[in-house]
């Protein structure tokens, strides 16, 4: 397995994942599934905005996951944190391909020069909020019925973990060069 930034020929793959997340999930909240265009689209405004976008490859090339980074809100003083988002293959969960995307994902953020990731958690998925715990975050809020898909009620778990220096220094505002936030 090899973890590397996506590109446009990962779209099937990824959007494939995603489709199935959506239709037989509870992580995303869509309830029709973006085509391949809808998913470029999507990858360009994140990519487009300085965050990271992985993908966890099989030595064939099949996309076995995806994670990237993006604003958790978009207003000037959250700037310096990041939410996560891990989508897998259904025959990659279980062999460490999310909690190897986590990490390099952490990873590139903390260069980036964000100070906090976020974990927002649909369905309080107990395997995703496992491989969140053994990467550093902790349990900081539930919204109870946030959701309603597949015919029930569905709570959201937010999970949060300090990136570099956390909340112990100010950040470098030159640190971020990403074109979301203006200076």
């Amino acid at each position: 397995m090899i973890i590397r930034d996506a590109t446009l020929s990962d779209l099937t793959g990824i959007t494939s994942i995603y489709t199935g997340s959506v239709v037989d999930g509870v992580a995303s909240y869509e309830l029709v599934a973006p085509d391949v265009a809808e998913m470029e689209r999507r990858m360009a405004a994140i990519t487009g905005s300085g965050y990271p976008y992985l993908i966890a490859a099989a030595g064939d090339g099949t996309v076995l996951g995806y994670a990237y980074a993006s604003a958790f809100r978009t207003r000037p003083a959250y700037r310096w944190l990041v939410e996560d988002s891990i989508y897998l293959a259904p025959e990659a969960r279980g062999q460490g391909v999310g909690r190897a995307l986590l990490d390099a994902l952490i990873g590139r953020c903390e260069t980036l020069g964000f100070r906090q990731m976020v974990a927002v958690i649909g369905g309080a998925d107990p395997a995703s909020i496992a491989v969140h715990h053994k990467a550093g975050f902790v349990h900081c809020g539930m919204i109870s019925g946030a959701g309603h898909k597949h015919g029930r009620w569905l709570d959201t778990v937010f999970m949060q973990r300090p990136l570099g220096a956390g909340k112990a220094t100010d950040p470098d505002p030159l640190s971020y060069q990403g074109t979301l936030f203006s200076r």
